[in-house]
Formats: C-alpha cells, structure tokens, sequence
C-alpha cells in the first residue's frame, strides 16, 4: 500500500466515525426530547388522574357520611318509639359509622400522589440525561439541537415558598 492510499483510507475512516458519532449524538437527542415530551403528556394525565380519583373518592365518602348521619337517628327513633326496655339497645347490634372509605382515600391520596412525583421525577431524570448528553465531550461537537427542555415541577404554592425562603417552620400538621 503506498503512502498516499493509506493517507485516504485513514482520512474516510476517520470522516465515518465522525458521521457515525453525528448521527448517533444526535439521535440521542432526538430521542431524549421526544421522550420529554411524551413524559410531559404522561405528567398532566397522572395529574388529571390524581384528583379526579381522590375528587371521587372524597364525594363518596362524603355521601356515605351525609346518608349516614341523615339515617342513624331514623333506625334508633323506630327502634325505641314504642316505649321498651331501656337496656334493649345493650343486647343489639347498633349500625356502625365505617371508617373504611375514609382510609381508602388516605390510601388513594397517597399512592395517586406518589405517581405523580414518580412521574416527575422521571422527567427530571430525562433532562438532566439530555443536559450531561450535550455538555458532555465529544458529544457536545456533534449535537445540532441545544435548546433546552422547558419543565416546571407542579408543586403547592407553601413548598416554592420554602425554596425560595429556605426556612420550614411550620411542623404542625393540623394547622
């Protein structure tokens, strides 16, 4: 092999790994914005979920207390209108008030919730991918797209508050 051709033959191997790494770069980044834009898809509908269920849920809970406050006093009238024996009511079985449902949406509550800070978290999680992705050598003399990915984390007014406070006194959990 002579000189020259080896010159050529290093040259177009050199030029293919460098549009191999182009494409591949780049294709990494398309797939990272492509997934960041279906996680933010996935975001508002885990959010549109989480309170349509604990909504739901809470109306349920709601209605049985309403029912159940409205009936009791009715069944213990009727039981007792006739003048009985005032110890009757010690020998019967008394409708209980169930607290399940409510411990059910405790449970709803918490596991829609944590869906969507997983949600979340997993779109944290792909920018910061993408960001490492383009600042990061030899990928960053490849990448034509480096436009950053707009995302705020959904949070409560109290939290962002802390953040930019820096200070979380409020420990009582019934105020």
């Amino acid at each position: 092999m002579t000189p020259s051709l080896i010159i050529i033959v290093a040259a177009v191997a050199i030029l293919l790994v460098l549009l191999i790494m182009f494409f591949t770069y780049n294709n990494k980044e398309i797939y990272l914005r492509k997934e960041a834009d279906a996680q933010r898809k996935k975001i508002e509908s885990t959010h549109d979920k989480m309170w349509k269920v604990i909504k739901q849920k809470a109306e349920v809970s709601d209605k049985y207390r309403e029912t159940f406050e409205r009936v009791y006093p009715e069944i213990i009238a009727g039981r007792y209108s006739d003048g009985s024996s005032a110890m009757k009511w010690i020998q019967e079985a008394n409708p209980n008030f169930d607290t399940s449902l409510y411990n059910d949406l405790m449970q709803a509550i918490e596991i829609q919730r944590t869906h969507l800070h997983n949600a979340q978290t997993r779109m944290l999680d792909v920018i910061r991918e993408r960001a490492s992705l383009i600042e990061s050598y030899p990928s960053r003399w490849f990448i034509t797209n480096k436009s950053e990915i707009e995302y705020e984390v959904i949070s409560s007014t109290k939290t962002h508050n802390v953040v930019e406070t820096r200070v979380d006194d409020d420990v009582d959990v019934f105020k």
